[in-house]
């Protein structure tokens, strides 16, 4: 059976680029765009209408159509799953996106409004949980755990065995030893090398990587 059309929540740069990797590298059909009416600036963005989120169940109803939550990392990744969690809860199926351009071994396991584009090497065993963002050209070591809500930018290194915690957000260049726990809500910063295990709400940034004094739910900006 064919894939439903889909919605892509949000009216960003990461929306925008989701309709261009699902309309031409995927089977799914961009049907709309949807986001809060106060945030509509136009009613079409790439050819494709923009419908207000509170008017979506009756305009492109659940029975009829996939989702897919395109926002970046904001608060650590908690805009994400607000948005997530509501079109969720109204009876959308949540759709992933792998780049026929990613190196995905067959036992990996991918979960639900996942975002892995090109270049991502995805090794034996690893496990990616839901609403994960994989941008271009990192490697997931084997058996490697990336756990929910985490937003990793490009050209990121994970060794073997590692797990990155949820709601972290990783930044580009950074690589991580073997072995290596990443606790929930880290932010850890471009170019750090993670050598050890970090300690949940943390900030980590150099060479080697050290955790600042700043938690990451305040340097984020994070209201839960």
């Amino acid at each position: 059976m064919a894939d439903k059309p889909l919605v892509i929540i949000g009216n960003s740069e990461i929306a925008e680029m989701a309709h261009q990797y699902f309309a031409y590298d995927s089977e799914r059909e961009v049907a709309a765009f949807a986001i809060g009416r106060t945030y509509i600036k136009e009613t079409e963005l790439g050819g494709v209408p923009v419908v207000p989120l509170e008017e979506l169940v009756r305009s492109h109803p659940p029975g009829a159509y996939d989702a897919f939550v395109a926002v970046g990392d904001g608060q650590l990744n908690r805009l994400r799953r607000r948005l997530l969690d509501e079109v969720k809860g109204q009876g959308y199926a949540l759709a992933s996106y792998v780049s026929s351009a990613a190196f995905v071994w067959r036992n990996v396991e991918i979960g639900e409004n996942c975002f892995i584009l090109e270049n991502n090497v995805l090794q034996p065993f690893t496990r990616i949980g839901d609403n994960v963002t994989l941008w271009s050209g990192n490697h997931i070591g084997h058996r490697t755990v990336v756990e929910d809500d985490v937003f990793m930018a490009s050209h990121v290194v994970v060794s073997g065995f590692c797990r990155i915690g949820a709601r972290s957000f990783v930044g580009v260049n950074a690589s991580f030893a073997p072995h290596v726990a990443v606790a929930e809500d880290n932010f850890i910063g471009m170019g750090a090398v993670v050598t050890a295990s970090t300690e949940a709400d943390g900030v980590y940034q150099g060479h080697p990587a050290e955790r600042r004094k700043i938690s990451a739910k305040r340097y984020c900006r994070v209201s839960d």
